[in-house]
């Protein structure tokens, strides 16, 4: 790299990508390149102009063209909805560096810019993993030593005589003006006129790797010692939750937005990458990278995977926070899960480039929004005590009707010997259910999308065998065949089948609810940046005694009705459950992209099983039917007896 390669780009390679038509074989190239330029001018522009005064005649031409030359290079990228206001931005820009407007405010402008165009057009601007400080040494050592000396001072032996001269990596004000991606894009671009070349022969990951090693020259041991004291001592994770904030943003722009400690914690992330990756992903982060990842995929015309992606998006990602955002905003959270699956039948119906990415900007505006409501420090102890009610509250309440109920009726009908049947089936369902997650979290890692069919596959057969105990209830809902099911000392095979079936619903009952109820509060520990934990624990404490009261009131006056009237309202609430079992079934396979998802104008009530698609609908109205259609058969039945 020379002296200029931290600042010039080839302008005939410019205007040659301005003048090409961008398809989609380089389209993304030109806005990388465009990223590229504004990179430079937001660095070099305060250089050379300086309270009105050019210090330097041929650097500020310099700058006009590049200014210039990002305009039009927007001008030639595929028209959508933000392309017309990126180049109203970039004539400001233009008219700014004209007029030597002062150099922060130029800097402001071009970082604003730069941002933009990789959000309008879903650029992936970060590494797909953590870079390997082992890898890029020994890059460096192989192809970049000759020029940049073994300690990256620019004093190799080949850079000897060079005009410019090679860079000096100790330049640490230089190096801070300049972000990781801004490097990365010199390696992968090259700079014309200078003995810097382009290194696309090398893997993305080996640009990558270059980059975090050019840009640890410059730190001192002084410096390194007060980012790790920062980074571990302040909450910075919210500031760097990932790879892409970190490489998008120059240490200078951080301590503009975050102050020094800030800064000096993200001195310290480039030289230790690997520590954002001590944690998962923020999971609305993840959303967005992955949403943007899956953009790409649909532009290759790998439709296949960019639905695949889409679906991990919301999966890995945002479902994790669902229950936090219902408690700040319900409303954004159903927007979201609706946009979200617009965006998945627009991939589907192999929809324009255009419409995919105007969804897809759609839906992070809305998580971004998400961000910003859950954002804090942590959640106070009065968000965190109701979210931890409700998240326990909510998936536990169908768990606990089932067991009262069956329980109840065993009790009620003189059958106490039976309830271990129903105590293994929920006990086995706990213990299943602690060893599943201890495995995904110390040994293999479940993914959302085996979540979602574990949970969709257990609520289905929960259905069915809801469906069998309550039309079996019913049947015996009338006191004459209750009493002559009793005398009649119906045979062993139908016994054991009866309890295997109820066994069966109790384990059901519990399991599919188990595993994202440690999920969710997983999350919620999380969020609370372990500073709330008695109103974390409080919320569980006082919705576990609401469940108990539930099962001890049905224990308690469902055993003093009638006979008759008891087996019809508990076939009835069976029968019910079966329904909204079924909902939840359905949308929890629409959410792994197993079913589809074709939204309709009608409710949504997530605790009905009632989700606003055609699935799910119909699935519920056939169940619906066959409740209807089978009490019905048993009133024929008694009626013809």
């Amino acid at each position: 790299m020379s002296a200029k390669c931290l600042r010039v780009l080839p302008l005939s390679l410019l205007l040659a990508l301005s003048a090409a038509p961008a398809a989609a074989s380089d389209w993304r190239e030109t806005a990388q390149t465009a990223v590229h330029m504004l990179d430079y001018v937001g660095v070099d522009y305060p250089e050379f102009v300086q309270k009105g005064k050019v210090l330097d005649e041929d650097e500020y031409k310099e700058q006009l063209d590049f200014a210039g030359q990002v305009r039009t290079l927007l001008k030639s990228l595929p028209a959508n909805a933000e392309r017309a206001r990126l180049v109203v931005q970039a004539e400001r820009l233009a008219q700014q560096v004209e007029a030597k407007a002062p150099g922060e405010a130029v800097t402001a402008a071009s970082a604003e810019l730069r941002r933009a165009i990789i959000a309008a057009y879903g650029l992936v601007v970060a590494p797909r993993q953590t870079p390997d400080p082992v890898r890029g040494a020994t890059l460096y050592a192989r192809d970049c030593v000759a020029c940049h000396g073994a300690s990256g001072y620019g004093d190799g032996p080949a850079g000897k005589g060079l005009e410019p001269a090679p860079s000096n990596f100790h330049d640490a004000a230089r190096i801070n003006s300049r972000s990781l991606y801004g490097l990365y894009n010199t390696i992968t671009l090259g700079v014309g006129g200078t003995g810097m070349a382009s290194y696309k022969q090398l893997s993305e990951t080996d640009r990558w790797a270059l980059a975090f090693q050019v840009s640890r020259f410059a730190l001192s041991e002084i410096d390194l010692a007060r980012g790790e004291a920062a980074w571990k001592t302040s909450q910075h994770g919210k500031r760097f939750p990932n790879l892409e904030a970190l490489v998008t943003l120059s240490t200078d722009e951080v301590r503009a937005r975050y102050g020094a400690d800030a800064a000096a914690a993200h001195q310290w992330l480039r030289a230790n990458p690997q520590a954002l990756a001590a944690g998962k992903p923020a999971p609305i982060q993840f959303s967005i990278d992955t949403l943007r990842e899956s953009f790409v995929a649909y532009t290759q015309a790998d439709k296949r995977r960019a639905r695949q992606l889409s679906i991990i998006a919301y999966l890995e990602g945002f479902e994790l926070v669902e229950a936090s955002l219902d408690n700040v905003d319900a409303g954004l959270r159903d927007e979201i899960e609706r946009e979200m699956i617009a965006h998945r039948n627009l991939l589907d119906a192999g929809a324009p480039t255009e419409a995919v990415l105007a969804r897809m900007n759609r839906v992070i505006d809305l998580l971004g929004t998400a961000q910003a409501k859950l954002d804090g420090e942590a959640l106070s102890p009065g968000a965190t005590f109701a979210a931890s009610l409700l998240i326990l509250l909510r998936e536990g309440l169908e768990a606990i009707l089932v067991l009262a109920a069956i329980v109840t009726f065993l009790v009620k009908s003189g059958r106490r010997d039976a309830l271990p049947w129903v105590h293994i089936g929920w006990i086995a369902a706990l213990a299943l259910g602690a060893a599943t997650w201890f495995a995904a979290t110390y040994v293999i890692d479940i993914s959302g999308a085996n979540r979602e069919l574990t949970e969709g596959i257990t609520a289905l057969a929960a259905a069915a065998m809801l469906l069998y105990v309550g039309l079996w209830l019913h049947r015996k809902s009338s006191a004459r065949a209750w009493t002559r099911y009793i005398s009649q000392q119906v045979g062993a095979a139908l016994e054991k089948r009866t309890l295997w079936a109820m066994a069966a619903v109790a384990f059901l009952a519990v399991y599919r609810e188990l595993f994202e109820i440690v999920l969710f509060y997983q999350t919620l520990w999380a969020q609370t940046g372990g500073n709330a934990n008695a109103s974390l624990f409080g919320g569980i404490g006082v919705a576990a005694a609401l469940l108990a009261a539930l099962g001890w009131v049905i224990l308690r006056y469902g055993v003093r009705l009638p006979i008759g009237r008891f087996f019809a309202v508990t076939a009835i609430l069976l029968a019910m459950l079966a329904v909204v079992f079924t909902g939840e079934g359905v949308a929890a396979l629409q959410e792994t992209g197993i079913v589809g998802a074709d939204p309709v104008a009608f409710i949504r009530v997530p605790v009905l099983g009632i989700f606003p698609t055609v699935q799910t609908l119909t699935a519920q109205l056939g169940v619906l039917m066959v409740v209807v259609g089978g009490f019905y058969f048993v009133r024929l039945s008694r009626r013809a007896a």
